[in-house]
């Protein structure tokens, strides 16, 4: 309802012209009587011609109506899809990792498409036959009732009829019509699965058992599909029994009536036509109840996605100063995910001074993502404060937060464009001098150059079309020109091998001496350099300071390096 207002005008003209296409309907047939039993049965040619001509204003005027009236109910319609699919983007983008991990990627993907269309057609099409309908049948009966009342108890039963088959088809669509959305959810997740994890099917020689799985999906939702059209199949024949029945009667009886001399001939037609608006009215109204059931599911669910709130809480009263710019601090950091029994992260308390290198290595599980997850606030604290630019991230303006980090993921992704327009994603005024300078420092120039087109070169959706390696060098130059105060590495020079591994880091800093660098690493020889390193194990703190020093004193540690290094390189690092 809340969308309605937006349209007023819109709706109505919608209510104006439909009652006017209406009005001419219900007209039509009086006058098809009175040129028939006056006219017709007296011979007037000039009574036939004037009435005629009205017959044709009528009918031309009811289809112009017809027309304004759906002109402006598919504006009406077209324009609250698009502000539906706004508001659900708008509040999917605010939402913090729970809240899309709690939904799935491919069910907001089909409740901003599929379920947002379903509810658009149902707009459109109540627009069309909100006046149309009702008015249909019921000024159909009055002015049935006006030509013949002697025939009307047909109407009596036919009209129960039809309401009594569609309350049924009704009644067995609705959950149907639940389960059929849920099952497309289903095969869009699927399919999107397969599609990013292609690469994983194939090495695995997944293809059949994975065709097998979709077939499973495909299948479910084509036997929900069939009830469902079973039941279109089955509703719409039984409506043209009702119909065909009732026009059967109507001439039968009628023509018994003529036949004793109680009615005219053209009152006997003018009642057909009524019976057949009556019963168009009301195949309308059952059609448009056919679809609400699954306009309701729809709108059920695009409900569910605009009535959850991010956990990401704005402040009432955002801080957008930066006391002290690069600046990160752990303060007694706790971290659960929902549904957990143990906290993935407790106690955790450090900082990275600006300009300073802090590297966070850990086991697999170790939460070491998870923790660099909540300095750019994809996730809030369970415990404890994390304090970026000397604030507290809670209580800080979300962009300005956000403006300051240079977050480089685990998985990089690319989109779909060009190289140039990728690393511009932080920032769109940086100049090719810039984007330049940035691909040195991450080692990506060379490469780069050697493409025909460039920085023009084309890149697929996800960076499909370049390396592991090469995505993630484009990944750390994008954040480079971001220019940040705080850079964030997760695990981003995995696919590097040491050499470009070694480069790049002496580039980040020599280049960017000024810039704070939150570094997760796998490999030690990556972060000996770091000016402090955070040992994390099974959550906790388990070591916290230089390499020298760690090798002293961090047990962790010391089984770390010891697995990646020679006894010799162990003993010259201490």
């Amino acid at each position: 309802m809340r969308y309605l207002p937006r349209y007023k005008i819109l709706l109505v003209g919608v209510l104006v012209f439909q009652f006017a296409s209406a009005l001419a309907a219900l007209f039509l047939p009086t006058l098809n009587a009175d040129l028939i039993d006056t006219g017709v049965a007296a011979g007037d040619v000039p009574y036939i011609v004037r009435t005629g001509l009205w017959m044709l204003l009528v009918a031309l005027g009811q289809i112009l109506a017809a027309i304004v009236a759906t002109f402006c109910a598919a504006r009406a319609a077209m324009g609250l899809g698009r502000d539906v699919r706004h508001d659900v983007y708008s509040r999917v983008s605010g939402f913090s990792e729970r809240e899309i991990s709690a939904f799935g990627a491919g069910s907001l993907i089909t409740r901003n498409t599929n379920d947002v269309q379903q509810v658009q057609m149902l707009a459109m099409m109540s627009a069309t036959m909100l006046i149309m309908a009702p008015m249909m049948a019921i000024g159909g009966i009055i002015m049935a009732l006006r030509q013949d009342v002697g025939l009307s108890w047909i109407l009596g039963i036919s009209i129960p009829a039809l309401l009594i088959i569609a309350g049924i088809v009704i009644s067995r669509m609705v959950p149907l019509f639940r389960s059929f959305q849920g099952k497309l959810d289903a095969v869009n997740r699927i399919m999107r699965e397969q599609l990013t994890g292609v690469r994983v099917v194939r090495a695995f020689v997944r293809e059949s058992i994975e065709e097998e799985r979709f077939r499973l999906a495909n299948t479910d939702i084509m036997v929900v599909g069939r009830k469902v059209g079973s039941l279109f199949v089955l509703m719409f024949p039984l409506v043209m029994l009702v119909l065909n029945v009732t026009i059967v009667g109507v001439v039968w009886f009628g023509g018994i009536e003529v036949d004793a001399g109680n009615t005219e001939i053209g009152t006997l037609f003018a009642f057909m036509q009524y019976v057949g608006q009556i019963l168009g009215g009301v195949m309308m109204a059952s059609f448009m109840a056919i679809m609400i059931p699954r306009a309701a599911v729809s709108a059920d669910r695009i409900g569910e996605v605009l009535d959850s709130e991010s956990t990401l809480i704005a402040p009432e009263k955002p801080i957008t100063d930066k006391p002290a710019p690069g600046r990160v601090e752990f303060d007694d950091v706790e971290f659960t995910y929902p549904g957990a029994e143990q906290p993935i992260l407790t106690n955790v308390s450090f900082h990275a001074d600006p300009g300073e290198t802090v590297a966070i290595i850990g086991s697999t599980g170790a939460g070491k993502t998870t923790l660099i997850s909540l300095i750019p606030r994809l996730f809030d604290t369970t415990g404890g404060t994390v304090r970026v630019h000397g604030v507290d991230i809670t209580q800080a303006d979300l962009d300005t937060l956000w403006g300051g980090i240079g977050l480089v993921p685990q998985r990089p992704f690319l989109f779909t464009g060009t190289i140039a327009s990728n690393l511009r994603f932080g920032r769109e005024d940086a100049t090719d001098d810039e984007l330049w300078h940035a691909l040195e420092i991450a080692q990506a120039a060379d490469f780069v150059r050697e493409k025909p087109e460039g920085l023009d070169s084309r890149i697929a959706q996800g960076g499909t079309n370049v390396s592991g390696g090469q995505r993630q060098r484009l990944a750390i130059a994008r954040a480079i020109v971001h220019q940040p105060d705080v850079l964030v590495f997760d695990d981003s020079f995995s696919a590097l091998d040491l050499t470009t591994d070694a480069k790049l880091r002496q580039a980040l800093w020599r280049e960017l001496p000024h810039v704070t660098k939150i570094v997760v690493a796998q490999r030690v020889s990556t972060i000996t350099d770091a000016d402090r390193i955070l040992v994390l194990d099974d959550g906790r703190v388990a070591g916290y300071g230089t390499h020298e020093q760690l090798l002293e004193t961090s047990t962790t540690y010391q089984e770390i390096a010891l697995s990646q290094m020679s006894a010799d390189e162990s003993e010259v690092g201490a």
